[in-house]
Formats: structure tokens, sequence, C-alpha cells
């Protein structure tokens, strides 16, 4: 679904300082996409899981190296 956003690209490039400027920069590149993660209190949306060099985290103020690896999956759900 998020790569609908991204025209197809499993890989794409975003900065940011933290994982919220992250994902705000992940908007301005590819629009829309941010609410496609985050709801309208700016949390999270539950089939949502970012991971950062590995790591699951829920920290959206978590910081961030340049050189940190961001992974943004979107769980299925239903039935």
């Amino acid at each position: 679904m998020l790569q609908s956003y991204t025209r197809g690209a499993r890989i794409v490039d975003a900065d940011g300082p933290t994982v919220a400027a992250l994902l705000a920069d992940l908007d301005v590149r590819y629009p829309g996409i941010r609410f496609r993660m985050l709801n309208e209190a700016d949390a999270l949306r539950p089939h949502i899981r970012i991971f950062v060099n590995r790591e699951a985290t829920t920290d959206l103020a978590r910081a961030l190296a340049p050189t940190d690896d961001v992974l943004i999956v979107q769980a299925l759900s239903g039935g």
C-alpha cells in the first residue's frame, strides 16, 4: 500500500533528525504517505511498524543519525 505513494519504489531516501521529522520529509517527497502511517492525533496507526537499524520503535521522537536505516512496514490485517 505504501509503495503506491513511492511510485512502486521499495527503497527511498528521506531525511530528518527524528522519526517524526523523517515521516514529514517522506510526506513532502511523496504527498499523502504520512496520513497512511499516522492518524489525526499524530500517533502511529495500529498496522504500521517502524524499525530503526532492525530495532522496533514506536517513539516518534527517537533521534536518528544520518546513517540509520529505517524500515516502515505496513502489516496486513483482516480476515
